[in-house]
């Protein structure tokens, strides 16, 4: 691989906080509301399992900002899927 300059690194790190990021909002909502009930299983699932895969990637590369936010993502959308199934039984 070659080496990356700085300034895509960066952009590489800004691109990670946003995506990461726009996880919060719904986290806080779905806690907030205690309801999941607009939130497609399927589509989150599927979004989880992507995540997952960006992990390897960024693993398998050794690029930081690609581990760095798909693991806080897998964090964050874990947790929503987890609430989701928690609020949706009741």
């Amino acid at each position: 691989m070659s080496t990356i300059s700085p300034t895509i690194n960066l952009v590489g790190y800004f691109a990670a906080a946003c995506t990461t990021v726009s996880l919060v909002p719904q986290l806080a909502r779905v806690w907030r509301l205690r309801s999941a009930r607009d939130i497609s299983l399927v589509m989150f699932s599927v979004y989880s399992l992507g995540v997952i895969l960006w992990l390897v990637y960024g693993l398998c590369l050794h690029f930081a900002p690609i581990i760095l936010a798909n693991a806080i993502s897998i964090v964050l959308s874990v947790a929503i899927l987890v609430l989701k199934l928690r609020f949706d039984r009741k």
